[in-house]
């Protein structure tokens, strides 16, 4: 049911953040681990096969390799037929992906698979080392590899040792 979800965290989380007082992200590519097993904890998991919405809910953690998603509550859409395959993957409240120095946290992120293009909203804020990227909302297409932020961009660039 997961085999698309780490490869949208992977992108979201590890932008480069190049584009000084733009609007415009770009996206590089990243090692990753697909076959590892993803582990996941919550307070409390509810699955409704009538709607196929699993819900994961309070203080989620989402690991797989180096990957780490946490939330207040992870919503997984999963279609009606025997594939049962992922149609969108929701994070909503405190929303932060982690891989090492690399970093994003949101309100609220969304993926939707047929469309693959991920959405954050909600005080979007992109770390990668000393470098930052803020807004009120990123748009990510995961197939051109390019994203926007949107909603009073401020970046930050260091480079160099502190």
């Amino acid at each position: 049911m997961f085999r698309h979800f780490w490869a949208v965290i992977a992108l979201v989380c590890l932008p480069q953040l190049l584009l000084a007082q733009g609007a415009d992200v770009a996206f590089k590519d990243m090692e990753h681990d697909a076959s590892a097993p993803v582990e996941i904890e919550s307070d409390k998991f509810s699955v409704d096969q009538s709607t196929n919405l699993a819900v994961f809910l309070g203080n989620v953690l989402v690991v797989q390799g180096l990957l780490r998603l946490s939330a207040d509550q992870v919503n997984v859409e999963y279609a009606s037929d025997e594939s049962n395959d992922i149609s969108a993957v929701i994070a909503v409240g405190n929303v932060t992906f982690v891989n090492g120095a690399e970093a994003a946290e949101a309100q609220r992120a969304e993926y939707t698979l047929a469309t693959n293009e991920i959405v954050m909203t909600g005080d979007v804020l992109v770390t990668q080392g000393r470098s930052a990227l803020s807004g009120q909302k990123m748009v990510v297409n995961l197939e051109t590899g390019k994203g926007e932020m949107i909603g009073r961009v401020k970046t930050i660039l260091r480079s160099g040792n502190p």
